[in-house]
């Protein structure tokens, strides 16, 4: 079969759920906290006991404000909660709280591009609502071996905002854009860790194949449990490849929910989908409306901090910084403000946006850790680069250095001196290395003479060699090239 990227249009849109980091829950005031014992985060409101009234907790209403704001959406004047109604057993209530026609912002848009940038023709990318609603429950499947499940009720209540996003996407590479594109702006505004291995960020994938030039859009799969941006992508490939399948045989497309089996690398049938009239929503009677008004718009949105995309741009204008640099470096709100730092304490931006992007970003990939985590600070490596700017050490030394500061939280000079990794810039002892290198490989060091520029690199990876990465490479190259 062709691929669909020959014959079909892939059309995708995205459900993000992101749970907010307040004290307490969305409607009472038992603890919002992750990884509390079972069953103990939980009180009559959040278990639904009769009698019982839920209050909004304003500090969900003012981050739903920032994230609407900061995702370019219209906020709505006035705005309200509805039930959605359905029975799984980790739901308590029989409905969760949400919003259903009046959501509090709508008609934002994310502008995406798939290399990261912010470069003219990046593609806008519509937002269709943002709305609060409480999370659900937790069900735990065969733990330690057990043929039943649990229930742990902790996360009930638990503050969501959900972005959904209009069917704009058209490639699984543009959907994993677009999510961590999202996922800083969140960061950036602080309202959530975005944890997905925590389930602090969770995503359900819709997605439908047309033939190209075909305006119809077909009935969608819905993709859930996938929990890596990864994950997004490649459960999004493999499900257009199954609908392009079907499309290309003439089959029918069945409206339903399918769980992202990451061993097998294919999508499975979990249940065909329910439409919002199965929910039987109707608007909360317990919870009254929200008027918002022009000056609670207008604090929080003095209070909204610099954006990535302006960031970048700053990035670029201020430290002289190539488009993909500053758009690296601005990924994340933690690595930005660690460059800045760096950058307030040394001269050479550039310098420091590759060490940064270069060692530090693949050591923090390699261990599995986010900037907060690493002992390595901007201090240790603002005086590592001040090393080799002395002569103190080499560059190569340097990446030494600094995989031992990132491991151990050293500081550079304690590690130069305890290993002794002081450069060696004295001429006359590393005079006496060349002459034995030159004597060693006299045929080496004639092809140099005779215009073979491969040869120098040999001969100073030779003198590197000697004295274990301790010479002066700048020295070695000007006496080679005097003595030869």
């Amino acid at each position: 079969m062709a691929g669909y990227n020959d014959r079909y249009e892939v059309v995708i849109g995205l459900e993000v759920h992101v749970e907010l980091h307040t004290r307490t829950k969305a409607f009472c005031s038992c603890p919002n906290e992750f990884g509390s014992e079972p069953n103990t985060n939980v009180c009559p409101v959040c278990m639904g006991l009769p009698g019982v009234l839920p209050v909004i907790n304003r500090t969900v209403l003012e981050y739903a404000l920032r994230a609407g704001l900061a995702l370019n959406c219209e906020i709505a004047s006035f705005s309200k909660f509805d039930r959605k109604n359905y029975y799984y057993p980790d739901l308590p209530k029989n409905y969760q709280i949400s919003q259903y026609d009046l959501p509090l912002c709508r008609n934002g848009y994310l502008d995406v591009a798939v290399d990261g940038g912010e470069r003219p023709g990046a593609r806008r990318i519509g937002i269709t609502r943002v709305h609060m609603e409480e999370d659900a429950g937790k069900l735990m499947h065969g733990e330690a071996g057990t043929d039943y499940s649990l229930v742990d009720v902790n996360r009930c209540g638990v503050p969501l905002l959900e972005i959904v996003s209009e069917p704009d996407l058209r490639t699984p590479e543009e959907a994993r854009a677009y999510l961590e594109k999202l996922k800083a702006i969140l960061e950036y505004i602080d309202i959530s860790d975005c944890k997905m291995e925590e389930g602090s960020l969770r995503c359900d994938a819709n997605i439908s194949v047309r033939p190209v030039g075909s305006t119809v859009l077909n009935p969608k799969s819905e993709v859930k449990n996938m929990n890596s941006f990864r994950a997004v992508q490649h459960a999004l490939a493999g499900e257009a490849e199954r609908l392009s399948a079907i499309l290309a045989e003439g089959g029918q497309f069945l409206l339903e929910t399918r769980g992202w089996d990451e061993a097998s690398g294919l999508t499975v049938q979990m249940r065909i989908k329910e439409e919002a009239s199965d929910y039987r929503y109707f608007p909360d009677p317990d919870l009254v409306p929200l008027v918002i008004g022009p000056e609670l718009i207008d604090r929080v949105r003095s209070e909204l901090p610099e954006l990535p995309a302006a960031k970048q741009q700053r990035f670029m204008a201020n430290y002289g910084l190539p488009a993909y640099d500053a758009g690296v470096l601005t990924g994340s709100r933690a690595l930005a403000d660690f460059y800045e730092a760096c950058v307030a304490a040394y001269h050479d931006q550039k310098v420091v946006s590759n060490w940064v992007m270069g060692e530090f970003l693949k050591l923090l990939k390699a261990h599995n850790l986010e900037v907060a985590a690493s002992r390595l600070t901007p201090s240790h490596l603002v005086a590592m680069l001040k090393l080799i700017d002395q002569g103190t050490i080499s560059g190569k030394i340097a990446k030494t250095i600094f995989e031992e500061m990132f491991l151990s939280g050293g500081r550079p000079e304690e590690i130069v001196k305890a290993r002794g990794l002081v450069q060696i810039s004295d001429e006359g002892e590393l005079g006496a290395v060349v002459r034995q290198v030159l004597e060693d490989h006299p045929g080496v060091a004639e092809d140099y003479r005779n215009g073979k520029e491969k040869a120098l690199t040999f001969l100073v990876g030779q003198v590197m060699k000697a004295t274990r990465g301790q010479a002066n490479p700048q020295l070695v190259n000007r006496l080679i090239k005097e003595r030869v």
